[in-house]
């Protein structure tokens, strides 16, 4: 009697599977196979299907806490099919059986007279190319696969300890990816059904996060977008570890993240982490922690690639094609700035200037002197004395997180990050802005004013206190608490490394993008 053992499985589908094909590729094939199988799905049922002229059947035993599922074999039984081994066919697709009038059924009598009559059934003719590999003692393949005409890929390992899975999903390049079975994924593949991907970036002041949905012409739409302050980097550059209450703080926003994604249904999380992550001395004890708690892998990323992203994401969301353009990307603990044209990047490199950095070390959190405002001008400065010198780009992109998203749109020779005119500061020449967030949401619109107006930087609230930031428009009026303590808090570094920044350039067209860091958002258009 063959003994059979439960196989822990782990699966994705997609068109593209990321590093993942060029690692298989590196491999040697231990075998290809060709198949035309037939499928049948119900919505709710186990893995059903017609092979090699079998009705084969494996049934879902277990779940893991990683999303491993443990699938069992539990019938593999030749045509004509008995009826009482019908009656297995529908319990495994979960459905009530329809009376049975025949005492077997070969599988052209099955499909015609139980499964297209029960309106419940869907048979889905399905061809595979599947290449096996050998990926750290697991069993894995890639296929080719074409479902009632519709072609997609799916990359799989399994093997009996659920360990060795998770080590050689991870080994791949796969572990932010969406365990997803055979029913599933071809039910996604013939409906449609949009695809969906989240993106979670752990910076050194504020969580980001992102799903995005990918519909069947290719257009991207967001479904969320959202930032958490943290302050992962409180007191790190004081005392080079990341603090456990602020550890705290930022894997419990990553978790309440990641359950929002699954609740989304996206097919894939891509996590990255920067500044804060790179210079902690226990990174690797904050990044597992974050994993135990969360179940999501970081990839702590270098300033470099950081700023090659920030590039990319400029050309792709402002629909950039040609010309020269310049990306400055401040965050909590560094900015990274990239030089290129068209679609290539000429040079990039990160410097360790960042919001955070400059309200600890010259206490911007509390009531400060013009003197100490100008000392800490001066400092950012000489910190980004790197770009000075350089030749102007067409476009220069600065993004931030703090006040509201804004994108400026020049008018005549004059451009420049401006706002509405207000009691504090006019709107600077003829700059025209756009606020891309509803009305209602005025939080921190006094923020582009400071960058617009040179003048206006002496009016910032941390020469005011804490409590007259209540007074500028754009602020929030209500009771200051401690989020929004903490959020003003980043704001007076980073208006200091943003305004410099805009110092140093001159000409060209100027586009800007301050994220908020407390609630939902819109992805920047272009200007």
């Amino acid at each position: 009697m063959t003994v059979i053992f439960p196989r822990w499985e782990w699966r994705w589908f997609g068109p593209r599977l990321g590093s993942a094909e060029s690692k298989l590729a590196a491999l040697t094939p231990v075998g290809v196979q060709e198949s035309s199988e037939t499928y049948l799905l119900s919505g709710a049922g186990d893995n059903v299907k017609v092979r090699d002229a079998l009705m084969d059947i494996k049934v879902l035993r277990e779940v893991d806490r990683n999303g491993l599922e443990q699938w069992t074999p539990v019938m593999k039984a030749g045509f004509p099919l008995p009826a009482t081994e019908v009656a297995k066919v529908f319990e495994a697709l979960r459905l009530d059986p329809l009376p049975l009038r025949r005492a077997s059924y070969s599988l052209e009598e099955f499909i015609s007279e139980l499964a297209v009559p029960s309106g419940r059934i869907r048979a889905v003719n399905v061809d595979k190319r599947r290449t096996r590999y050998t990926v750290g003692g697991c069993m894995a393949e890639l296929s080719e696969v074409v479902a009632d005409g519709k072609p997609t890929r799916t990359v799989a390992v399994e093997s009996e300890g659920a360990a060795a899975v998770i080590a050689a999903v991870r080994s791949l390049g796969l572990s932010g990816y969406v365990n997803t079975s055979y029913p599933r994924g071809l039910a996604a593949l013939i409906d449609g059904e949009p695809l969906r991907f989240a993106v979670i970036d752990v910076g050194t002041n504020s969580i980001k996060f992102h799903i995005g949905e990918r519909d069947r012409d290719g257009k991207w739409r967001t479904v969320v977008d959202r930032a958490e302050m943290t302050r992962l980097g409180e007191g790190l550059e004081q005392h080079g570890v990341i603090a456990d209450a602020a550890l705290e703080r930022t894997a419990a926003a990553i978790a309440d993240m990641v359950d929002e994604a699954k609740r989304h249904e996206v097919l894939a999380t891509a996590a990255v982490g920067t500044a804060g992550l790179r210079i902690a001395s226990n990174r690797d004890v904050v990044l597992a922690a974050i994993e135990a708690r969360t179940g999501l892998c970081i990839d702590v990323i270098s300033g470099e690639e950081e700023g090659r992203l920030a590039y990319v994401a400029a050309r792709s969301g402002l629909g950039l094609s040609t010309g020269s353009l310049v990306a400055f990307d401040t965050g909590g603990g560094s900015t990274q700035f990239t030089f290129g044209h068209d679609s290539s990047v000429d040079e990039r490199f990160s410097v360790d200037v960042g919001a955070v950095r400059y309200t600890e070390r010259y206490k911007l959190d509390g009531v400060v002197s013009a003197e100490v405002l100008r000392g800490t001008m001066a400092a950012i400065a000489a910190d980004l004395s790197r770009i000075d010198g350089r030749r102007t780009a067409q476009v220069t992109v600065f993004q931030r997180t703090a006040g509201v998203l804004r994108c400026t749109r020049s008018s005549g020779h004059q451009d420049g990050l401006a706002g509405p005119a207000g009691p504090d500061l006019p709107a600077q020449g003829q700059a025209q802005s756009e606020e891309l967030r509803p009305p209602r949401h005025r939080r921190n619109v006094a923020v582009s004013r400071w960058l617009a107006d040179p003048r206006g930087f002496d009016q910032v609230p941390a020469r005011r206190g804490l409590p007259g930031r209540r007074r500028v428009q754009g602020l929030p009026g209500r009771k200051w608490n401690h989020a929004d303590r903490e959020r003003g808090n980043e704001d007076e570094g980073g208006n200091g490394v943003f305004r410099t920044q805009a110092q140093v350039r001159a000409g060209g067209r100027l586009i800007g993008s301050i994220r908020p860091a407390e609630s939902n958002c819109r992805r920047p258009v272009p200007c």
